[in-house]
């Protein structure tokens, strides 16, 4: 079964065919990062124009390269929440169109359950499991019951790990997007040449904006005192508390419903600092982790046509009526 995805809830215009949930047909993503850096961020307004200038190339190159035509295509899948909704609107609104043109299934799917099937396509690991799901406006640790089964345990009370490493970035005068660039300086950093507070959450909850406002005042009573901040330390000092926090939870989580298997997902699931904590936490435990390569820890629709498929094996299609939304708790489906 052949399924085109469409991804289009940030910024990047993705299209791709998957079969079987499994094998990647093709994969096709059209950044528009270097457009945003020139703002320091993501702006709405230009992300959703750029999607609807692009949506129909990018979509025809995966086809292309999948060497299928829209007829040969067994559904389409395409994310309807969360996001920014007017970039989520144009995918939608394309989806549907295709959809309808071709007669084919419509399928909705959450963008968080797309991060957590990121790894189907790269590995064998099947529910039950923990995931740990990091990217720029999430960090959720959820359980797995089964394909398109989850609950959410653990959630941010504020701002998102991807987010915080944005504006830590930001302050570091690193180019947007940040994260890679504390990730690369971290590396030739002391990760206690600052000392940051590791914020005290109830559960299996998340907090980053004590984190990162210490980095932002470390930053400015430096500038007052008319010192220099080693960019390299204050980074792997952020880098390695974003990581205890992470590590600390996901371990405690996973012994607490007893899991042996752990998934690390997301965007921020890139950063090699997160992904040696996580393994060196669960070769400790005696854990399974998976985590996908870092060309499907971003957003993509690989993801997307992958859940897509266990999605319309349970049953959950949509009609012209689907409409995009901009917060969804992962739980809920498309109305």
């Amino acid at each position: 079964m052949k399924i085109l995805g469409i991804e289009t809830s940030c910024d990047e215009t993705a299209a791709a065919v998957v079969e079987d949930g499994k094998r990647i047909c093709s994969n096709v993503i059209l950044s528009q990062a270097e457009t945003h850096g020139k703002f320091g961020g993501v702006v709405p307004e230009i992300a959703s124009r750029m999607h609807a200038e692009g949506i129909y190339d990018v979509t025809a190159k995966a086809l292309s390269d999948a060497k299928v035509t829209l007829s040969e295509i067994d559904a389409v899948a395409v994310t309807f929440a969360p996001g920014l909704v007017g970039a989520l609107l144009v995918g939608v609104s394309f989806a549907k169109s295709l959809a309808f043109t071709a007669r084919k299934p419509l399928i909705p799917v959450h963008h968080i359950a797309g991060h957590i099937a990121a790894n189907y396509l790269s590995s064998g690991i099947a529910p039950p499991y923990l995931a740990l799901v990091v990217s720029g406006g999430h960090t959720n640790l959820v359980r797995v019951k089964d394909y398109t089964e989850f609950e959410v345990i653990g959630r941010t009370v504020d701002d998102a790990a991807g987010e915080a490493f944005d504006k830590a970035a930001r302050v570091l005068s690193f180019p947007y997007p940040g994260g890679v660039y504390i990730d690369e300086a971290a590396k030739s950093g002391n990760p206690k040449a600052y000392r940051l507070p590791k914020p005290q959450v109830e559960g299996f909850n998340f907090s980053f904006s004590g984190l990162k406002t210490a980095v932002v005042n470390a930053s400015h009573t430096a500038s007052m005192k008319g010192e220099k901040v080693c960019a390299e330390d204050l980074a792997a000092s952020f880098q390695s508390k974003v990581c205890e926090i992470l590590t600390e939870k996901t371990e405690l989580a996973a012994k607490e419903f007893s899991y042996t298997k752990v998934s690390l997902c997301g965007g921020v699931a890139a950063n090699s600092g997160i992904r040696s904590a996580l393994r060196k936490m669960c070769g400790e435990n005696g854990f399974e982790l998976y985590i996908p390569p870092v060309s499907l820890c971003g957003d993509n629709a690989a993801m997307i046509a992958a859940q897509g498929y266990y999605e319309f094996l349970s049953g959950n299609t949509a009609d012209e009526y689907l409409n995009a939304v901009a917060t969804l708790p992962l739980t809920k489906k498309a109305r």
